[in-house]
């Protein structure tokens, strides 16, 4: 019927699979470039000193040219007290000539200095990347660092082996009977031939898998409607704003468990197919 568990996880699926598409690829595009020192560019110290001098430069400009101005204005308020009554003809258009240059040389010079503090905001941000990037370079020369590199080419390799996988099971209209851990474990040992317990310990390693990838997943999630959540909400926005990441994070949890029977053995597969449902 309409109202069957089926039907409504169905439905809520649709919306929370293409959720996850979406933050799985920039998730897939951004943790690598975050996390594996191959992305890294090359800053050493004389390029920091040298951009943090243009900006010192920079912000010596505009403090004189500010100065400059402040004089301007202080000069003009005198000359106004001495010459607040101008005498005869002659006195009117000097007063009106002099007032107009010193107008139009003051609108030059603080449009150069809004061109300058545009130029100062540009050089800080480039200065607050480079030093974040030598953070990452040195933190990736650390152990934590050297893990989480080799994690990256790792996740890099599963995902792209997922996406082949995925787009074959798609054109052939099939399902995949065994898990990736397992298959993976099956391979390993006939290929080199070892005693190994297949069924116990990919049992173990799929729920471990399993269990980093809901955790790291809707960690991201969280982080990024977080950082939305700051960008958009309001006072008076903020309740339906809150109700609607609630309804995403539902959502997504629903289609994160129907996504995450693939990885799991046909068994534990099973029980979770008959609690939602065949879809």
């Amino acid at each position: 019927g309409i109202l069957s568990i089926e039907q409504l996880i169905s439905r809520v699926g649709v919306i929370g699979v293409t959720l996850m598409a979406l933050l799985s690829g920039f998730g897939a595009v951004n943790c690598p470039y975050t996390y594996m020192s191959y992305f890294l560019r090359n800053v050493t110290d004389a390029d920091i000193l040298a951009l943090e001098r243009r900006l010192l430069q920079t912000m010596d400009m505009i403090v004189s040219k500010k100065k400059r101005i402040a004089v301007a204005h202080r000069t003009m308020f005198q000359r106004g007290e001495v010459n607040n009554k101008p005498t005869g003809f002659w006195g009117m258009i000097k007063s009106v000539t002099t007032s107009v240059s010193g107008s139009e040389n003051l609108s030059l010079i603080q449009q150069e200095v809004d061109a300058l503090e545009e130029l100062s905001r540009q050089l800080f941000l480039e200065t607050a990347d480079l030093h974040a990037t030598k953070e990452r370079i040195e933190y990736s020369k650390t152990f934590q660092g050297k893990y989480f590199n080799f994690l990256g080419y790792f996740f890099s390799i599963y995902c792209v082996w997922k996406i082949f996988m995925a787009t074959i099971n798609i054109v052939f209209d099939r399902v995949g009977k065994t898990d990736p851990v397992t298959r993976g474990i099956e391979i390993t040992v006939n290929y080199l031939g070892i005693q190994f317990d297949v069924k116990f310990w990919s049992q173990h390693i799929s729920f471990i898998l399993v269990g980093i990838i809901i955790v790291t997943s809707i960690r991201g999630l969280l982080i990024t409607l977080t950082k939305f959540f700051y960008a958009i909400s309001s006072s008076k926005s903020s309740n339906v704003i809150v109700l609607l990441l609630a309804q995403i994070m539902g959502m997504y949890f629903v289609s994160s468990v129907l996504l995450i029977r693939m990885s799991m053995p046909l068994e534990y597969r099973t029980i979770i197919t008959e609690v939602l449902g065949e879809l």
